[in-house]
């Protein structure tokens, strides 16, 4: 990890931690650095699907699987235009569910989005569509960390994007 992306990431995890883990509210961590933005999602399963445990039937498997598949799909953010950012692979981790999963566990999504971007300094804010994919998803509190500082936003699907 480049010296600049710690800083920027020690900065994002200095920043209050708005939510625990709650029914239908995520959290978005924005880092950006020179040309690069990275993208951390946390979102609690049932905002994606309804449930929060391992799958019972079939229908439940599915709605796992387009959960997945919605999520891996860079698409879901959209940095300003202008900035010409193309993205990289997202790397989406679905909860684990197994023998060691207690009975109080909230089941969470993880997933990271990175881009490079050839005009950086046109870069102004990340759209997202995440609230036209998950239903159940009405906020998602984000923090980001850039060379114009750090700042908080809430994210609703009136007020999609965070910008800078």
């Amino acid at each position: 990890m480049r010296p600049t992306h710690l800083l920027a990431l020690l900065a994002i995890l200095s920043l209050p931690a708005h939510a625990q883990h709650a029914h239908g509210e995520g959290k978005l961590d924005v880092v950006i650095d020179k040309d690069s933005i990275a993208i951390n999602l946390e979102l609690p399963l049932d905002a994606a699907v309804g449930f929060e445990r391992a799958p019972k039937n079939d229908r439940e498997k599915a709605a796992l699987a387009a959960a997945e598949k919605a999520l891996g799909d860079a698409a879901l953010f959209v940095p300003t235009p202008a900035a010409n950012c193309k993205a990289l692979p997202p790397k989406v981790v679905m909860p684990a569910f197994g023998a060691k999963a207690g009975a109080d566990d909230h089941g969470d999504i993880d997933a990271s989005y990175a881009f490079r971007c050839a005009n950086p300094a046109a870069l102004k804010g990340v759209e997202t569509g995440i609230f036209k994919q998950f239903k159940r998803l009405y906020r998602l509190e984000a923090q980001r960390a850039g060379p114009t500082g750090q700042g908080a936003a809430r994210l609703t699907p009136k007020s999609p994007a965070i910008t800078w």
